[in-house]
């Protein structure tokens, strides 16, 4: 453990994303963990067509990719997945799950690779060796014993196509449908907003889009550090002369300006290309109010136009001077169209859209003043917002957990597809939606059944391949599981990748339940909190890693997943396994099936031989969004799934896209009139990628050796009494039947709007209760929580 030797320094970041500084960055991680030579042979292959795609984000992946195609993140999330590190028997004789239980993330990960199968042994309370088969046995004999509605199923969002469809597949024919998933915390209000407003449950965007369009809306999402690979589209959009609008909480440095590590020019002259043409900060959870005021922008400028009597065509401009001309045909057409469109375009809302009039009344009854206030914009930059959107042809929406992790986060999704429907922005080259995922296959994992909601799997298929009858029951959402978790409905928790404990809310009450469990099953590749508390009787089974050779009965095998734009890739591994113990996920899925269910129709031990088998299995059970499946597994770029959105074809109830109209601005707080509460939202440092903590650097914002920080504005910090540097304790101000308290928070000054803050995910879930989520998505609202502060009595320990 190293971490009680940090020294906290904040200073700022002069720099550009990108750049030396994430040169140095991807120099240094590859020293750390001990892989400088090996890490960087690797790295040539990631994301490209035989490579093996990238273990952190889901970012889509060109056909013809950079020579060099991954980013600074992926390149950490490389070397610590290949580390030379090793976490074996020998390091847990040396410790009690008691003591590791008091270090932290980063160094219980840092420890490296686990190596061996473990089981608790409560004696000595320390992981023990097991053999496979012993181990597969006693975790089937327990959930034999036990009620498949007391047992949740959760994945992460790594786990690839092959071992999701094994897993949701395994979980039916045990008779559980509580299959929560890292999709619940992150892009569930997209999932549930997507299909109500454009019939599609993803976005619509795919990379040709970046290629045509003319101007990008960008919100609520950090692409410096979340999905840095995607600034290599922005760079490019930028310098055919988009213009990028960007609406978001903080000035990120991703958003601002960037040197393309893979330019020579640029790394020698530092010549920096700036991102964002226009950057509007808004006040957290003002994001309805923002969007609202851009579209009553519109709206009124449509008014008035119509009001005006004025038409864009002169004279018979509309009309072919030769009927029989089909150039003169065209031309004219599109001038008549040009009069019909005005600053809306009718046309499109007339023949694709319902609920426009209901829509443009609300937002013309919105009263500039309120929209200003909530929104925290004033109606000039809100207008000419709205003036850059109406003189683009084609506009792309690109959002992210920004919008989504909040209280009204389907509303916020609700609100991009309206403003992208007044202009027929959606199912056109160079206009459509792109919702930026997190994880590297958690958009996958949902589209081959990995769902709570049988609504939204194909189970009469299921049946009919397997000879079951699958549950019909509604299962577990992730904030479901926390609930029966607390109250002790959830008995037994298998987790296929992750680290639960620390990316759900009210840590301290799912701590004390977690406790509780008769048992706890973790697939993982390096050691988490989610596995030194545990259990009655728990077990820690470590898996290959994507990056790592998967050899089987019939040879190398390959794997898949689905990026951010819903296209479909193959991955190879490409390097030694780290230990000569681990099996593969389907393997070890298949290993617990066979232990649980018995005798059965399914072919696991086939499936774990050849994974192609696995392929086809789930091209029979989807044909039309995996037709060829194996055929076309490494074709460069991927291949698309089938979305009707993309053709403007609606599959909603109305048979069209629907104007959706949120009935208020902001959630209704009790602290609304607190002058000492502000609204908290969690943030990802430069040196993390959701809940793995790669180091203590957060070079964008400043931050270095410390993650106890919490950013606010100058004058909150004069107006509550307190001065840069002041270390604090922050207080949740709302359910005050409980204290959620995170103390020891350094405050550090930032360019963050009034009545806002910022601190880091996820040392301040402890503050979020957990019935603090969007209603409909049930995704917990970590991007908006009234908090309070007070002078702390802690010392900062880093």
């Amino acid at each position: 453990m190293t971490s009680n030797t940090r020294t906290a320094t904040i200073k700022p970041y002069k720099g550009p994303a990108g750049g030396w500084g994430s040169a140095k960055s991807v120099a240094g991680v590859l020293l750390k963990e001990h892989v400088p030579l090996k890490g960087s042979r690797l790295l040539s292959t990631q994301n490209k067509p035989e490579g093996y795609m990238c273990v952190s984000c889901a970012w889509a992946k060109p056909a013809q990719p950079h020579p060099l195609e991954f980013c600074e993140n992926g390149a950490k999330a490389t070397a610590w997945e290949t580390t030379s590190r090793r976490a074996g028997p020998a390091f847990f004789d040396k410790h009690t799950l008691s003591e590791l239980e008091r270090w932290s993330d980063h160094d219980l990960e840092e420890e490296g690779r686990l190596t061996h199968p473990m089981r608790w042994d409560a004696a000595s309370d320390k992981y023990v060796p097991v053999e496979w088969p012993a181990a597969f046995e006693e975790i089937g004999r327990e959930l034999r014993a036990l009620d498949p509605h007391q047992t949740d199923l959760y994945t992460s969002g790594r786990a690839s196509l092959e071992a999701s469809y094994m897993y949701q597949l395994f979980a039916r024919m045990y008779g559980s449908n509580n299959m929560p998933d890292s999709s619940n915390m992150c892009h569930e209000s997209s999932s549930v907003a997507l299909p109500e407003s454009i019939g599609a449950s993803v976005g619509t965007a795919i990379l040709s889009d970046f290629e045509n369009t003319d101007c990008i809306f960008y919100i609520g999402q950090n692409v410096g550090t979340s999905s840095p690979r995607l600034l290599h589209d922005l760079q490019d959009a930028v310098n055919r002369g988009v213009k990028i609008v960007t609406f978001n909480l903080l000035r990120e440095r991703g958003l601002e300006r960037f040197v393309n590590p893979q330019s020579p020019v640029q790394m020698l002259t530092g010549k920096e290309t700036p991102i964002s043409s226009e950057y509007y900060q808004v006040n957290n959870g003002g994001d309805i109010a923002a969007l609202f005021g851009v579209c009553k922008a519109l709206i009124e400028a449509d008014d008035a136009l119509k009001a005006s009597g004025q038409n864009p065509v002169a004279g018979r401009d509309a009309t072919p001077k030769d009927p029989d001309n089909a150039a003169m045909i065209a031309f004219a057409a599109s001038m008549a169209s040009a009069a019909k469109k005005h600053v809306l375009d009718h046309d499109f809302i007339k023949e694709h859209t319902t609920g426009f009039e209901e829509f443009a009344a609300a937002a013309r009854a919105h009263q500039w003043d309120e929209l200003e206030r909530v929104s925290g914009l004033t109606r000039a930059e809100m207008k000419k917002a709205a003036a850059t959107y109406a003189n683009s042809n084609a506009v792309m929406m690109v959002y992210g957990m920004g919008l989504t992790q909040q209280l009204m986060g389907v509303e916020n999704v609700h609100m991009v597809c309206n403003l992208a429907l007044l202009r027929g922005n959606i199912g056109k080259p160079g206009a459509n939606i792109c919702a930026v995922r997190g994880h590297s296959n958690v958009q996958g994992q949902r589209t081959v059944g990995i769902t709570e909601k049988p609504g939204l799997a194909p189970l009469d298929k299921l049946s009919e391949l397997y000879g079951f009858e699958p549950p019909q029951w509604t299962g577990r959402s992730t904030v479901e599981t926390c609930e029966a978790i607390m109250t002790g409905q959830s008995r037994a928790f298998i987790s296929l990748g992750g680290n639960f404990l620390r990316a759900v809310p009210d840590t301290a009450a799912m701590e004390e339940g977690w406790r509780k469990l008769r048992l706890s099953v973790q697939i993982a590749t390096k050691l988490n909190r989610s596995h030194v508390l545990h259990g009655e009787v728990a077990y820690l089974l470590p898996c290959l890693g994507r990056i790592e050779l998967d050899q089987q009965a019939s040879g190398p095998q390959a794997v898949s997943m689905e990026s951010s734009i819903a296209h479909f890739h193959g991955s190879r591994g490409k390097t030694k396994p780290a230990s000569s113990e681990l099996l593969s996920e389907p393997a070890i899925i298949a290993g617990i099936a066979k232990a649980t269910l018995g005798q059965n129709k399914v072919p696991w031990d086939a499936w774990v031989g050849d994974y192609a088998e696995i392929r086809n299995a789930i091209e029979r059970t989807y044909p039309e969004t995996f037709k060829d499946f194996n055929g076309r597994l490494f074709k460069p770029g991927g291949f698309a799934r089938p979305l009707p959105a993309r053709e403007r074809k609606w599959v909603t109830k109305t048979g069209k896209a629907n104007f959706i109209t949120p009935d208020k601005l902001f959630p209704d707080f009790s602290t609304a009139d607190r002058a000492d509460v502000l609204h908290l939202a969690t943030l990802r440092s430069n040196d993390q990628f959701n809940t793995t903590i790669y180091g203590y650097s957060d070079r964008f914002r400043g931050v270095e050796g410390t993650r106890r920080i919490v950013f606010m504005n100058a004058q909150d910090i004069a107006r509550l009494g307190f001065v840069d540097g002041d270390i604090v304790d922050m207080t949740t101000a709302i359910d005050g039947n409980s204290v959620r308290s995170v103390g020891g928070l350094r405050i550090v000054r930032y360019n963050i709007p009034k009545g806002c803050c910022a601190a880091y995910y996820p040392e301040t879930n402890p503050l979020f209760p957990l019935a603090h989520h969007d209603p409909k998505s049930k995704t917990p609202s970590y991007k908006l929580l009234p908090v309070r502060l007070s002078r702390s009595t802690l010392s900062q320990d880093g």
